[in-house]
């Protein structure tokens, strides 16, 4: 039976469709903006399944079709709906606000925690001026812990300037410095990379990006309907797209089934095979998209112009031939002990 009809124009069915129908109940009108989107996504996070609990696909349509309609909204909402799911999987409760989850490393900056307080730089705080609250990833010893921190505290300062990217222009995802910051610690030293969840909220994102390259091939798709005599190479870059988002969208359903059914011994696997897929999939999207259309879309339609800039940047949180290599590499340890994949 095909899912019920929703009144959501960006509508991304994965499995059933109830997450649009799920988003449609909740925000009966996309938020317009980062701002809107940050003070919704409390209310959101109460309503959307948590992940690997029985309803991970309705989760991963409310991701992708925020992300068809607007990137940046997705971009905004998709780390507070994480950080619910992280804390839930620690057994605690999210604190009033918006949340962020930073947790990403560079060479040149490193935060350290020490007795309850942060002291040094971390990189890639995406909205980190506008939140109310994040997950950090910090530094104890040789181990990372994860701890919940206020950001509007005094200690917490926002690199101004830092960001200067042509896509998720209203995303800004400078570094943070923490001088002193209070901070409580969310389970045990190592807990943040260890669980399964971590996995969990990576497949997350590729719904995300599942979403965004709906949204731009869906231009296509509105060209051709609009000139159904189209040139037969416009039909050959929709057909090779139907084909590319038709598997990323069975890889998201498939990693939906087996997180909710325990089907996963090796969470890391999973999620570095799944965002592959979505990933080869956006990016042979934005190509064939770009050769089907031309410039003009991109230079005289800022939604769509957005749209690309935006889904170009937020795919590269892929590592690209990194994570094919980390996947091979977890493959070939099975291999040796006699499992064959396929």
């Amino acid at each position: 039976m095909p899912p019920a009809q929703t009144t959501l124009p960006h509508a991304v069915t994965i499995a059933d469709g109830r997450g649009a129908q799920l988003l449609a109940r909740a925000l009966p009108e996309q938020p317009a903006g980062v701002a809107r989107a940050l003070a919704a996504a409390p209310a959101l996070a109460g309503v959307v399944p948590l992940p690997a609990a029985g309803e991970t696909a309705t989760r991963f349509e409310v991701l992708a079709t925020l992300a068809a309609a607007d990137l940046e909204v997705a971009r905004a909402i998709e780390p507070h709906l994480d950080a619910v799911a992280i804390l839930a999987e620690a057994d605690a409760s999210p604190k009033a606000g918006a949340y962020g989850v930073f947790a990403a490393e560079a060479p040149m900056a490193r935060l350290e925690a020490r007795e309850g307080r942060l002291e040094g730089e971390k990189p890639w705080c995406s909205l980190a001026d506008r939140l109310d609250r994040a997950l950090v990833s910090a530094w104890q010893g040789d181990e990372r812990v994860l701890v919940d921190v206020d950001l509007r505290q005094p200690g917490v300062v926002a690199v101004e300037g830092a960001w200067h990217a042509r896509g998720l222009i209203g995303i800004p995802s400078g570094p943070v410095r923490f001088a002193g910051a209070a901070a409580e610690p969310v389970g045990e030293p190592g807990w943040y990379l260890r669980r399964a969840g971590f996995a969990w909220g990576g497949i997350g994102v590729a719904a995300c990006w599942h979403g965004g390259a709906v949204g731009v091939a869906r231009r296509l798709l509105d060209a051709v309907a609009g000139a159904p005599e189209a040139a037969p190479l416009r039909l050959a870059h929709l057909g090779a797209i139907d084909e590319v988002l038709t598997a990323s969208r069975l890889a998201l359903t498939d990693a939906a089934r087996r997180m909710d059914a325990g089907d996963v011994d090796e969470p890391a696997v999973l999620a570095l095979c799944t965002r592959g897929i979505v990933a080869r999939a956006v990016e042979e999207v934005l190509a064939r998209v770009g050769r089907a259309l031309g410039a003009a879309p991109l230079a005289l339609e800022p939604e769509h112009a957005a749209r690309v800039a935006d889904l170009q940047l937020y795919v590269r949180q892929h590592h690209a031939e990194r994570d094919q290599a980390a996947l091979g590499a977890a493959l070939g340890v099975r291999a040796a002990a006699g499992e064959r994949m396929w």
